[in-house]
């Protein structure tokens, strides 16, 4: 039986008079790749932030391991569609941040930020403030930070909107290169269809505001995995088809 890591019960959230969330429920089994797709505007971000406790719900509940969530014992990390490294910091020291907020031993911290940046290519920039890297490069910086805290569950809420086409398909394949190697159970946010077919082992797909699930696709498709292949395109219409709201 899969370990079940957030359970999301009849979730409702609204902002005055208007219904954004509506009696939402769903699973995310422990490691999975969940990408969650709707259209524009539908509560995306919405989710993810009364996940993380920015948005107080209306009711329901939301659990992890069985328990609500508590971001003192929870260790939950967040990349926002902004780009958040902090400028007066050297790429090394914002990697670091994370576990130096967390206590973590020297020796540790050392450790799993020299490791983080190997994988994603940044130990010859290390001593490079933000200012001097590329939007890839920053990005890079960012998911390495994540990725040091090891954390248990990662939010990610469009985190390649504003990069080019290739940029973000080299991204997307060192994202899948760490979560594969850290078992990171990981909710993506994005309005790009393809990214979500790309990237998921599972695909939620969103109605249009008051926001409900509209279906849970499962995705199979082999990695590494083909955009031209016929089993992709045929899975990219299911979903697009499954988004028009007009």
């Amino acid at each position: 039986m899969t370990d079940v890591k957030v359970k999301v019960e009849h979730l409702t959230k609204s902002f005055g008079d208007l219904l954004v969330l509506d009696d939402v429920s769903f699973e995310v089994a422990k490691g999975e790749f969940l990408c969650i797709v709707g259209p524009t505007g539908c509560g995306k971000t919405t989710f993810l932030n009364s996940l993380t406790k920015l948005y107080e719900i209306d009711s329901g509940s939301i659990k992890i391991n069985g328990q609500d969530i508590d971001l003192k014992k929870n260790n939950i990390a967040y990349i926002f569609q902004e780009y958040s490294t902090m400028e007066w910091l050297t790429v090394e020291q914002n990697i670091m941040y994370g576990l130096k907020i967390k206590h973590a031993d020297k020796k540790l911290i050392k450790e799993r930020t020299e490791n983080v940046m190997k994988m994603v290519g940044l130990t010859k920039y290390s001593q490079y403030y933000p200012s001097q890297l590329s939007a890839s490069m920053l990005q890079r910086v960012v998911i390495a930070r994540a990725f040091a805290v090891e954390p248990e569950l990662l939010l990610m809420d469009e985190p390649y909107g504003q990069l080019d086409l290739q940029l973000k398909y080299h991204l997307e394949d060192e994202l899948i290169n760490l979560w594969q190697k850290t078992g990171t159970t990981v909710i993506f946010i994005t309005h790009n269809i393809e990214e979500a077919i790309y990237l998921s082992d599972r695909v939620l797909v969103l109605t249009n505001k008051p926001t409900k699930i509209k279906k849970s696709i499962q995705n199979n498709l082999p990695r590494p995995r083909k955009i031209s292949s016929p089993e992709f395109v045929s899975l990219r219409n299911e979903v697009t088809d499954l988004i028009k709201w007009w």
